[in-house]
């Protein structure tokens, strides 16, 4: 683990954020199909890495599971997401057979399409995660700061020193 590293990749890149809310708990065999639906197509995502998933970091947000995913290129999220040979078309369809039956779950996304320089990160004795481990790094010196790494100003004092 280095001290201080940033994440460095070049031109634009996707962030895309996919979770679900456990509406009624009690009724596990409503939501838990839903649950595991995703690992498998990780993994797909995983094996194939032609198909353009840098990295997929899972955890617990906004009331269940959720997956925040990092992609070399919107084109590619989008092929995926309605390719006929893979994993997400049948999950797609049984979750919205699933939810005409129940409001025991729900799912949202969002999908970040980030330009080329207009981001930022920090990692601080940290192990690779998010960003930082889809991409290569990059070690900071201790003057970096948010400012400095995103562009804004060539020249930046940090208010509180790096520790």
């Amino acid at each position: 683990m280095n001290h201080r590293v940033s994440a460095e990749i070049e031109g634009e890149f996707v962030v895309f954020v996919l979770g679900m809310h456990i509406n009624r708990p009690t009724r596990v065999r409503d939501w838990l199909p839903v649950v595991g639906a995703m690992r498998p197509m990780i993994k797909e995502l995983q094996r194939q890495p032609e198909l353009g998933l840098l990295r997929a970091e899972m955890g617990w947000m906004f009331g269940g599971p959720a997956v925040v995913q990092y992609w070399r290129s919107y084109d590619q999220l989008v092929a995926y997401a309605r390719s006929a040979e893979a994993l997400h078309v049948p999950a797609w369809r049984a979750f919205n057979r699933a939810a005409r039956r129940t409001d025991a779950v729900g799912v949202f996304h969002e999908t970040y399409r980030v330009a080329d320089g207009t981001w930022e990160t920090v990692y601080s004795h940290m192990p690779a995660i998010g960003l930082r481990a889809a991409t290569a790094g990059r070690t900071l010196d201790a003057t970096s700061t948010s400012a400095s790494r995103i562009g804004d100003r060539e020249h930046d004092t940090a208010p509180v020193p790096a520790g």
